[in-house]
């Protein structure tokens, strides 16, 4: 099936770049393009796209705004957003990813991460670059961090612990399974276990709920 995908970014060198390059994957397809996000969310709805691909710095409302209209918590019908930035220690993404996204990438992170973090939100999963996934859930854990975080009424089993680290640490659900020596159906399990248990939306809240509560610090 065909992967419906709405790219919201200012710059039209950005889009048709990305354009071109969704166009090379296979199963994906751009059906709109939005320069800022009011049309991303007028778009959005209009188009019912499978995945809008949005930038984070737009005019008239910002990619955090957007995010949160079209997959906040309030949105009874949420489309999957992937978040896309320059800045890999921005703020902005923290709250984008607070406001519903389901995952977020570096805009030099190549076609094959791409293709994956839309195929992942596609599929209603999660991808966190792996290479900024450590630096900038734990910067602003740091910083922002609860002073008393939420706690699950029941409490985590040793086996979703350790499930719960490699998901911080942007790990996928094939690495969780090798590292663990588990079977993939055994880590989908303790995610949507996790999950529960967190009242997460996505395994983006999950791995965010790690740093909050200080189960993954900058040394691991």
């Amino acid at each position: 099936m065909t992967i419906r995908v709405l790219v919201a970014d200012d710059q039209d060198l950005v889009r048709t770049g990305l354009r071109l390059i969704l166009g090379t994957l296979e199963g994906i397809e751009v059906v709109g393009e939005a320069r800022d996000g009011e049309e991303a969310v007028r778009l959005a709805r209009e188009l019912r796209p499978d995945v809008c691909l949005m930038d984070i710095r737009m005019p008239v409302l910002d990619g955090v705004e957007a995010t949160r209209l079209l997959a906040g918590p309030d949105v009874p019908d949420p489309v999957a957003v992937v978040v896309i930035t320059t800045f890999d220690l921005d703020e902005y993404v923290h709250g984008a990813l607070r406001a519903g996204a389901t995952g977020f990438l570096l805009k030099d992170a190549g076609p094959a991460l791409l293709g994956e973090a839309i195929r992942a939100a596609a599929r209603g999963d999660s991808l966190i670059s792996p290479s900024i996934t450590r630096r900038l859930l734990s910067t602003f854990a740091d910083t922002r961090r609860p002073a008393s975080p939420t706690q699950p009424i029941d409490a985590l089993t040793e086996r979703e612990e350790e499930v719960l680290l490699t998901i911080a640490r942007g790990r996928t659900n094939a690495e969780i399974a090798d590292e663990l020596h588990i079977s993939m159906s055994t880590v989908k399990t303790h995610i949507a276990s996790l999950m529960t248990k967190l009242d997460a939306r996505n395994r983006v809240e999950v791995a965010m709920w790690a740093y909050e509560t200080g189960r993954v610090t900058d040394g691991g």
